[in-house]
């Protein structure tokens, strides 16, 4: 369902324009055609060109403007940025939890977008806003370095057939992105059901220099208490080990 635009973002939020493919995505296009209920249609068309972008490659060098948070957001706050939002549960419990700070929320699914989209006009939630396109993408071209006070990354897709792993998120080369990203103290959460992609993801993180695990019980600028998503609470049924891993770019 990564469908094409139909509705134009806002006038201060970057637009990027195609280009050939550079990079083996790191999401499935296997529900693109997937359509929003009327209900959400009506919700999205109202709504998203307010809160929301799309986001698709540049068409070359220098061709995106860096995204201006409190442009968007109308206040100066810390930011979070959300890689894989989904349907926007974890996204809506802790913006809730921190209305403080400001969270992008990025995901390639509509649908999974029209659902945190109705989320935060049912609890009236002024501190998100959405990109829909790929993370990386948005951490490349979007993000300006030593931005971001937090990015969270719960449940990437772990691609768990061998010739696929080139496509999972969390590798050196994003994890080397994520640091150069966070400010000075910023924290990267992620968590994986997935133990094989769990390996890589701390292989990954401690490999990069540009960041440090973290202890429990640290004082840390932003919460890492999620919620338990329904996909998470049906996986620890059938017996999965959720690994948790925090981050944290040296001040």
């Amino acid at each position: 369902m990564h469908a094409q635009r139909d509705v134009e973002p806002p006038a201060d939020v970057p637009d990027i324009e195609d280009s050939p493919p550079r990079r083996a995505r790191n999401f499935s296009v296997r529900y693109r055609h997937a359509a929003l209920s009327a209900g959400q249609r009506q919700t999205w068309e109202r709504l998203w060109p307010e809160i929301g972008a799309d986001v698709v490659p540049p068409d070359g060098p220098g061709r995106a403007e860096r995204l201006d948070p409190s442009r968007w957001f109308g206040r100066t706050a810390p930011v979070v940025l959300e890689i894989g939002c989904g349907a926007g549960t974890s996204t809506v419990a802790m913006a809730q939890a921190e209305p403080h700070l400001d969270v992008l929320a990025v995901e390639v699914y509509q649908r999974g977008l029209a659902q945190l989209l109705s989320a935060i006009e049912r609890e009236q939630l002024r501190n998100i806003r959405m990109l829909r396109g790929d993370g990386l993408d948005v951490l490349e071209y979007l993000i300006a370095p030593a931005s971001l006070i937090g990015v969270r990354v719960f449940f990437p897709d772990p691609w768990p057939k061998a010739r696929h792993h080139k496509r999972r998120l969390l590798q050196p080369a994003t994890m080397a992105l994520i640091a150069d990203r966070l400010q000075p103290g910023g924290v990267l959460h992620a968590a994986t059901d997935h133990a094989d992609y769990a390996e890589q993801i701390a292989e990954s993180g401690d490999g990069e220099p540009g960041l440090r695990r973290v202890q429990p019980g640290a004082e840390l600028p932003i919460s890492v208490d999620r919620p338990t998503t329904k996909y998470e609470a049906k996986g620890l049924g059938a017996g999965s080990v959720i690994n948790e891993f925090v981050w944290q770019r040296p001040r």
